[in-house]
């Protein structure tokens, strides 16, 4: 009784090791290994728009979703800051002007005039005094004046006739005006001043947020009545005619991504597939994320990344959709 109770145990043992290695063969091969699976992403070139000068969002001209045109106006600044300083360089060329127009136009008339009546008495000084001298050099001559009375005399004549000089230079250059080095100074500064004034002009311009290429508005970060500061990006806007799928690529099967070697992906946002081309192969890295088969006795298998741009133009392919390769 008890022998035949150990055999039916064997058996139901030898039956059930069986029934394992049967299934287990069956499954190794009708299923086989199946397909990998690669997924990735659309991208899309995006671009920034920020300002030079920090402000207070005034009016917003687009949102989320609208396209936009090179050029078009996407939102206004405040910045109070800026108009007070373009105040302070415009009043700064105006001063600058005035002072070189001064400069060109030379002295004024009553100070010409007063030049001239000065240098009028330094000549009528000079002839009483050349006719003194006169006179007194020949009553020398004559014996009946002292040479102290006649070097007296030439030294007034002398002291006259400098004194003419200096007052026919004086009036001399009140007639021709400033000197050339004032005059080209009085005009640098005018230029400065121009320059300071488009200088600040420039930053108001910057208060106008303007689109530099064609694209739709992806984002808006502040709202109307925030301050943003300088370079903060105010929206992005993305262009997606300029458009590419995004692939991390285990390197066991990156021999079917190769530069230019063209795939089918499949988009299941669209329910089609598309031809793409290969533009960019690199090395993600050690961070990036690896398959370990040191075990095996192999070695360590690295992500590379891939970027495919479509053939075709794609219709509704938008940036963060999926797609399928399988290998």
């Amino acid at each position: 009784m008890e022998k035949t109770q150990r055999n039916n145990i064997m058996l139901a043992f030898f039956t059930l090791v069986g029934a394992v290695v049967i299934v287990g063969a069956i499954g190794f091969f009708t299923l086989g290994k199946g397909p990998e699976i690669i997924q990735g992403q659309a991208e899309a070139t995006e671009y920034r728009v920020s300002s030079k000068v920090p402000g207070r969002i005034l009016k917003l001209f687009v949102t989320e979703g609208d396209q936009v045109k090179a050029g078009d106006t996407l939102a206004i600044l405040e910045a109070p800051d800026v108009m007070a300083k373009l105040s302070q360089a415009q009043a700064a060329e105006q001063m600058a002007q005035a002072m070189n127009e001064k400069a060109i136009r030379g002295t004024r008339s009553e100070q010409l005039q007063a030049a001239f009546e000065m240098w009028q008495k330094a000549k009528a000084g000079l002839e009483i005094a050349e006719k003194s001298y006169n006179r007194v050099n020949r009553l020398f001559e004559e014996g009946v004046m002292t040479a102290q009375k006649r070097d007296e005399a030439k030294a007034q004549y002398d002291a006259m006739k400098a004194t003419e000089r200096a007052a026919h230079a004086q009036y001399t250059m009140a007639k021709n005006g400033a000197q050339q080095e004032d005059k080209a100074m009085a005009a640098a500064q005018v230029e400065r001043a121009k320059g300071a004034v488009a200088e600040v002009s420039s930053y108001i311009s910057e208060t106008y947020l303007t689109a530099s290429a064609d694209g739709e508005i992806a984002e808006i970060f502040p709202k109307v009545g925030e301050l943003v500061g300088t370079g903060a990006p105010v929206m992005n806007v993305a262009q997606l005619d300029d458009i590419w799928v995004t692939f991390n690529v285990r390197e066991d099967l990156l021999k079917d991504f190769t530069m230019g070697h063209e795939i089918e992906a499949f988009i299941p946002a669209l329910e089609k597939t598309a031809t793409f081309k290969i533009t960019y192969i690199k090395d993600l890295g050690t961070y990036a994320a690896w398959k370990a088969t040191k075990t095996t006795g192999q070695f360590d298998l690295k992500t590379f990344e891939v970027k495919a741009k479509p053939v075709t133009k794609v219709e509704n392919l938008r940036p963060g959709m999926s797609a399928i390769v399988e290998k």
